[in-house]
């Protein structure tokens, strides 16, 4: 998987042009990550970035903003609706995919530690990273804002977590940390009621609402969700009421829990949900999960393409009731591929013709992933085919796995046919690099070791798949569709040839890796991975021929 960060870093200025743009320029040049919004507000006088790509990316554009927002924005200066502490209010970091929040925690204190000792800023930790139990919520930091810190940072009890206790007029204090994926969701209703709205908010959200019993006192009875809050307000705009919610874990509360659980209150209030609304991007994961809960319900079968699963999610919670919901700008994993080079999205035709070109990349790693792509897309297909039909009915669960395990085995495929190409250029570029001096031979010796790390990795990881693919074929040819026997036997000649494929390249590449013991490792178990990959696809070849046979017989 894709190891994606997401940052939402907030300054405190949101009317000079200038010093937004020269903002907006340190994300958006650095490498590795994109620029996804920029949302000013003149009356806060603050401004929202979103920007998201790789761990290194999103660090080394942390450091450069926050140098810039430092050099620009006068806090002396500053007047705003919105709370602050400092130049750079805060800095959040956030997992998107193919990392953990650790990862995310390490990336902020890296950053505090940077700031602190090449900005002299002092820093604080919060969320996730905080390292004392006051300083979790960012309000309990922020609390006297601004004004407040001369005062504050002379109690030992506020010290920083980097840097020193010292006031900086013009910049003062930063706020740095990691939290989830927080979604800005909104239901909306029939009625222009916000009362009804409201109602509904108290209902469902974790903190609960305050009832007058029997005997006339405030009691609080808890919300039905957990990691949600919610209200309600209705909008002039739209003409109709919303209930308005932020989903601070999207694996506990999801899109379709919160969705289902204001539907059914709205019924009992007499009105209904018609659709929904979402405020800003969503990982790819959040809508999956709803569109795999509908598609469960249903009775189908389930191994659908991942743009189907979402378009499904967007069609059931209606997400284009408001606005038109178009996935490439709303959801931040197609955010980042739009307008990138990749091989995926090409015709048939282009990428040919691409492949045959006289340039070294695309090579035969890229091909071993499209092979296993192929291979797992023709998996789904018999899954599918076999799935619900008479005679068949006791492998129902089965298909139904087998379509989900193929489908995550393609999306992985896709993913490895440009991580491939990335990987190999990365080597070149590395080879590149100056050696005149020292310093510069021992950078562009660790950019090597590092690059020919991946270009080992990939064609790996490719190898990986195609044995575990070749295990579900080889039960799906003795189980699936008879009908459709050669079309297994064709997705397991394309697994193995995936896996031969990518064992050549990793072979080709080992020598390449300077550190010995792990090249032995990966030579030891790849022959392991490759043999039973050999096996299985004899074993499947052979059946294959022998049942054509009889047939004809």
């Amino acid at each position: 998987m894709e190891k994606i960060v997401e940052c939402v870093p907030n300054f405190s200025e949101g009317r000079d042009k200038k010093i937004l743009e020269a903002l907006a320029k340190a994300i958006s040049e650095t490498e590795g990550v994109k620029l996804l919004s920029l949302e000013p507000g003149a009356d806060t006088n603050r401004t929202v970035y979103t920007y998201a790509g790789t761990p290194e990316g999103v660090l080394a554009a942390a450091k450069r903003v926050v140098a810039e927002a430092v050099r620009l924005i006068d806090m002396t200066k500053h007047k705003g609706a919105h709370p602050r502490i400092g130049a750079v209010d805060v800095f959040p970091f956030i997992p998107v995919s193919g990392v953990t929040m650790e990862d995310c925690i390490g990336l902020a204190r890296e950053l505090a530690a940077w700031t602190a000792k090449e900005l002299g800023v002092p820093v604080y930790l919060y969320g996730r990273a905080a390292q004392r139990a006051d300083r979790v919520r960012l309000p309990d930091i922020r609390k006297g804002e601004y004004e407040a810190l001369p005062s504050k940072l002379k109690d030992p009890s506020f010290a920083p977590d980097f840097g020193p206790a010292q006031f900086l007029p013009k910049t003062g204090a930063m706020v740095t940390g990691a939290r989830d994926f927080l979604l800005a969701y909104n239901v909306n209703l029939n009625t222009r009621s916000k009362e009804i709205a409201d109602t509904i908010a108290g209902i469902v959200r974790e903190s609960g609402r305050s009832i007058t019993d029997k005997e006339g006192k405030r009691v609080r009875i808890p919300g039905k969700l957990k990691a949600c809050q919610a209200g309600g307000w209705y909008i002039e705009e739209y003409g109709y009421a919303q209930v308005t919610v932020n989903l601070s874990d999207f694996r506990t509360t999801g899109f379709h829990t919160l969705f289902e659980a204001v539907s059914k209150e709205a019924e009992k209030l007499g009105c209904r949900v018609t659709g929904s609304e979402l405020i800003g991007l969503t990982p790819k994961e959040a809508l999956l999960q709803a569109g795999n809960y509908y598609l469960s319900r249903q009775g189908v079968f389930e191994g659908k393409s991942e743009e189907e699963i979402i378009q499904t999610a967007v069609r059931t919670l209606g997400l284009s009731e408001t606005h038109p919901f178009v996935a490439e700008e709303r959801v931040i994993e197609y955010a980042l591929e739009k307008g990138k080079y990749s091989f995926p999205v090409l015709t048939v035709r282009d990428f040919l013709n691409t492949l045959g070109a006289d340039t070294p990349v695309p090579g035969g790693g890229t091909v071993a992933a499209n092979s296993l792509a192929l291979a797992a897309s023709l998996t789904c297909m018999v899954a599918g085919l076999t799935f619900g039909k008479k005679g068949y009915e006791k492998t129902k669960k089965m298909m139904q796995i087998f379509g989900k395990r193929s489908q995550e085995i393609k999306e992985k495929a896709l993913f490895l046919m440009d991580a491939d190409t990335r990987a190999y250029t990365s080597f070149i570029e590395a080879l590149r690099l100056p050696k005149d001096t020292e310093k510069e031979k021992k950078i562009r010796e660790a950019a090597r070791e590092k690059a020919a790390l991946e270009i080992i990795e990939m064609p790996f990881e490719t190898l990986i798949l195609a044995e575990k693919l070749l295990s579900d074929i080889e039960v799906l040819h003795g189980k699936g569709l008879q009908s459709a026997l050669t079309d297994i036997a064709v997705g397991a000649l394309e697994a193995e040839a995936a896996a031969r494929g990518a064992w050549y390249n990793v072979l080709t590449n080992l020598p390449l890796l300077k550190e010995r013991k792990k090249a032995r490792d990966y030579l030891e178990k790849g022959q392991i991975l490759y043999d039973l990959a050999e096996s299985k696809a004899k074993r499947i070849k052979q059946r294959t021929l022998r049942s054509l046979k009889e047939n004809i017989s």
